[in-house]
């Protein structure tokens, strides 16, 4: 066990059961529909001047530590070398790179070319670690519901891993050609992949209502089946995601962009709330963060929340660039919620029943001072393609719709003159993820031709070579053809497992 003193796991809804970091990771969700929260938040002690000295795996160790204590220093340090290994295409894991008067935590080297490879290439270790630590000898069910690209890094992270199925379920037409090829040419054969009539929350929802049907998961129990989650509502998701914060201060501190104990600002582009979220995690524990830029897109439920104390689901839902984003329920703004209100458990779990009758609550103005750490901003589709534009004119450097969406807001938050903090947009995924509109943002015509003929072009224009995860769909078999209406997810679950 580490040196740290041990911490547990409790539910952000009242559940008293308390977790190690193991049990809590694979159980995913609580039995309350609550998400697991630390305790008590860890200080770092990690030394600010020799975290520029750190490459990532050690900065990953030194973060980790703090939150799974249950590890062994062994154990832990297992995981993160087969996590963080050749299968990410840069040395570095996470390049920081600056173009122009800006800085970008590129997030997007990993095997499947978005930011969700830097939490799920670990997930799957962590969890099988947890496994054996838990004398589980049952197999995990990972269920997961997908605005894109959370998907296909789950699916390549527990494809063929002994003891776990997976299953997928992603909103058929609401994400990119090549989001959903890299799904459903998946070739693990503990695999399924489900397209969902509906849209991401409707796939959110329907995963949460499987996870909280507890008939089902005694009848699965019985036949040897527990589920647990892959999406950032698992800590084992949520808490590698806070090493990258400290690493992107390390590489500015290195740089000489900022001097240890200096304030950074960081500008998320922002659906679900994970990513965000461990950015907060990050400064809860000791990185000197300052303002925390919540980039939304069009669907910009977030933005009006911070703007006014009330979220409110209850909208056209709108299908935008910038798909993975698309998202009208950001789940992990309950563990922000909980936080804010001083782990106010009781309070959390009426808002959340309020937020699913009614489609909204309303934390009040007088309670907003607990998110002051946080600013809310949008960017218009315009705004996005413009940006992409304006990037590439002025640098020579292509960035994809869900970064141009925070370094749209990033230049917005400091036009605004509010501080003066250096800071870092996080890249969460790599341009040829999203070629269509990223080409037509860079004024291609995009009216004809299949989105290979574009990738191609792409790779002209940028100078930077396709990515494997791209080629090796170009031509691959479609292996799930599976289409359902929402309505259909539990019986899908079922029929695939028993």
């Amino acid at each position: 066990m580490n040196a740290s003193k041990e911490l547990y796991y409790i539910s952000t809804r009242g559940d008293k059961t308390k977790l190690t970091s193991s049990e809590a990771v694979i159980k995913g969700l609580c039995d309350d529909g609550g998400l697991y929260v630390p305790e008590f938040f860890p200080k770092s002690g990690i030394s600010l001047d020799e975290l520029a000295g750190y490459d990532y795996k050690t900065t990953a160790y030194e973060v980790m530590k703090l939150f799974f204590t249950d590890y062994t220093e062994s154990e832990l340090k297992d995981c993160i070398n087969k996590a963080y290994d050749d299968k990410f295409d840069d040395e570095s894991i996470a390049p920081l790179v600056k173009k122009g008067d800006q800085y970008f935590l590129e997030l997007f080297h990993g095997k499947t070319i978005a930011f969700k490879d830097m939490a799920l290439s670990i997930l799957p270790h962590l969890l099988t670690t947890a496994m054996k630590k838990n004398r589980v000898d049952k197999e995990v069910v990972i269920l997961t519901a997908t605005s894109g690209d959370t998907g296909k890094a789950a699916l390549a992270g527990f494809a063929d891993v002994p003891g776990t199925r997976i299953i997928v379920f992603y909103p058929k037409g609401g994400v990119s050609r090549i989001q959903e090829l890299q799904m459903v040419t998946e070739k693990g054969r503990n695999t399924k992949v489900v397209g969902v009539k509906g849209n991401f929350d409707d796939c959110q929802t329907g995963v949460k209502l499987i996870f909280n049907d507890e008939t089902l998961r005694k009848e699965l129990e019985e036949k040897g089946f527990v589920f647990s989650s892959a999406n950032s509502i698992n800590i084992g998701r949520l808490i590698p995601q806070v090493a990258y914060y400290f690493y992107a201060y390390g590489r500015m501190v290195k740089s000489g962009a900022i001097k240890a104990g200096d304030k950074l600002n960081f500008t998320v582009p922002t659906g679900n709330f994970g990513n965000i979220l461990a950015a907060y995690y990050a400064g809860r524990i000791g990185l000197p963060v300052g303002r925390l830029v919540c980039a939304s897109n069009e669907n910009k439920v977030l933005f009006d929340f911070f703007n006014s104390g009330c979220y409110d689901r209850n909208r056209d839902f709108i299908l935008t660039s910038s798909p993975s984003m698309d998202i009208l329920v950001s789940s992990n703004l309950e563990r922000l919620i909980y936080h804010a209100l001083r782990d106010d458990a009781v309070k959390t779990a009426s808002f959340m029943k309020e937020l699913r009758d009614y489609g909204k609550y309303d934390v009040g103005k007088d309670k907003m001072a607990g998110f002051n750490g946080f600013y809310g901003l949008y960017t218009s589709e315009d705004e996005v393609f413009k940006t992409i534009r304006s990037v590439y004119e002025k640098t020579g450097y292509v960035i994809d719709t869900h970064t141009a969406v925070a370094a749209a807001a990033d230049i917005k938050y400091r036009s605004m003159g509010f501080d003066d903090h250096p800071g870092v947009v996080i890249s969460t995924a790599s341009p040829y993820k999203f070629t269509r509109n990223v080409m037509k943002a860079l004024g291609a015509d995009v009216s004809t031709g299949d989105d290979f003929e574009l990738v191609d072009e792409l790779e002209s224009i940028s100078g930077v070579k396709i990515p494997p995860a791209v080629e090796e769909i170009r031509n691959a078999d479609i292996i799930h053809d599976t289409v359902c209406e929402k309505e259909d997810m539990k019986e899908i679950v079922k029929s695939s497992l028993i």
